[in-house]
């Protein structure tokens, strides 16, 4: 009897980890520069953007703030804005209902619990409205320059690919990348996975012919033409 095409011995740790060193120096090379796509002015108009980009691309997100910023700076403003304000404005990023509430409640309580200001731990913020480790994440790394590991729809589906895990929980793929990748390169790592997935390592139609990873990638289903 044939194996099953997707059956494999898995790797060991040192294997992983050698794997991993290989794609973070393809990665590294191909995307030196790591700054967030998305536009913002403080700390807090990163955390609102973020929470913008949940089912949205960043391009969308960047045609809205600029307008939204401009209207509604600092938390206070948000706080004190109306709701129905607030939606109209965000209302192309999509569920803008429970982004304009979760945003107006996260104003209210960094202004209250916090002093105005974004708090820099991650327990901290993942108790903020809206909030989960992704976006604290990203605010964290981009704002604050502390690293850690961002898993999106982007991290997840290429990390497995990869063989660099063979979990499916967001969090059991975040603590799994944590052990393999040096903690100074964590935020960095997982924002070119996020470009590599964009621009290569599509979830329908990944370009394996031309990927530069093809070599090493122990992805079973790899497309064989463009």
């Amino acid at each position: 009897m044939q194996p099953e095409k997707n059956s494999r011995q898995p790797d060991s740790v040192a294997q992983i980890k050698s794997r991993a060193g290989r794609i973070r120096k393809f990665l590294k090379n191909r995307y030196p520069a790591t700054e967030t796509p998305l536009i913002y002015g403080t700390s807090f108009q990163l955390l609102v953007a973020v929470i913008l980009s949940a089912q949205c691309t960043d391009r969308q997100v960047n045609r809205v703030t600029p307008t939204l910023f401009r209207q509604l700076k600092t938390p206070a403003d948000f706080a004190g804005a109306r709701l129905k304000a607030i939606e109209k404005l965000i209302r192309s990023t999509g569920f803008y209902h429970n982004k304009a509430k979760n945003i107006k409640n996260c104003a209210r309580i960094i202004l209250d619990e916090h002093r105005g200001r974004v708090p820099r731990a991650l327990d901290e913020l993942v108790a903020l409205p809206g909030v989960g480790r992704k976006t604290a994440n990203v605010v964290l790394g981009a704002a604050f320059g502390i690293p850690g590991i961002v898993v999106d729809t982007h991290v997840a589906r290429i990390s497995g690919r990869l063989g660099l895990t063979e979990n499916k929980d967001p969090v059991k793929i975040e603590f799994g990348l944590m052990e393999i990748i040096p903690k100074t390169e964590w935020s960095d790592f997982c924002l070119r996975l996020i470009f590599f997935g964009r621009e290569t390592c599509a979830a329908r139609k990944p370009k394996c012919p031309v990927c530069g990873l093809h070599a090493i990638c122990p992805y079973p289903d790899k497309t064989k033409a463009l």
